[in-house]
Parts: structure tokens; sequence; C-alpha cells
């Protein structure tokens, strides 16, 4: 589903389920930040579930979530969860007006995927 993702710049496969993920620089002129993470991929067909976890010591994230699958009245219902943490190298005044512009920057990249998901593959939010 990663073609579904916006401002990826490169999916980099690791091998044996991991992934890191390049994301194109986002900010200003002035200050600009591209965030990098790699996780490690596990998926269940039993339970329905893919699963991802931070690879730690690869680029300035960590990244966490998981995707559950199940029937509902003919349909497959979907449960999205992910969350992550991004390490900026910046003075704390930077920080504080760095940080949430990021934060958002990650829940609207969210919002959009599942966006182009819904429009590729049907169904709702």
């Amino acid at each position: 589903s990663v073609s579904h993702f916006p401002k990826v710049d490169k999916l980099v496969d690791m091998g044996e389920g991991v992934y890191r993920w390049e994301m194109q620089r986002v900010g200003t002129a002035q200050v600009g930040i591209q965030t990098v993470h790699a996780c490690k991929y596990a998926s269940d067909r039993k339970k329905g579930t893919v699963t991802w976890t931070p690879v730690k010591g690869v680029g300035n994230a960590q990244i966490h979530g998981s995707w559950k699958a199940s029937e509902k009245k003919g349909a497959t219902n979907i449960v999205f969860k992910t969350a992550g943490q991004v390490e900026v190298a910046l003075p704390a005044l930077m920080k504080m007006i760095v940080v949430p512009v990021v934060h958002g920057e990650f829940e609207k990249l969210v919002e959009k995927y599942i966006d182009n998901l819904i429009k590729t593959f049907g169904g709702e939010a």
C-alpha cells in the first residue's frame, strides 16, 4: 500500500521484512526536515493482522502500528493504527515551533493515505 502513501521519496527493502521509508523534505527554505525511519513488518493471516515495529538506529523517527482486517456484513472492516516519534536536532526554541508542524504534517499524510486507499478500494472512513 506504500504507493498510496503521499510524499514518499524512496522505500528501501533492507531484507527480512524490514523497509526504510525516506520521506520528501518538508518545511520552509530556512528550516526543512526529511523524515527517515525503518520498520520491521510481520503478518498473521489467522489473526488478520499486519504489524510494524521500529528498527532502532535507522533514521530520525520511530514509527509503529498495525492493520487488522475482519469480515463485517459481507465486506471487509479494516482497523488502522499508527503512531510515531521524530527526533529533530534543533535548538529548543526552534523545536517548539517545528515539532508541532511535523506532527501536523504526519497526521495529514496519514489522513491522505486513508483517503487514497478508500478511493482505490472503496469504503468509508
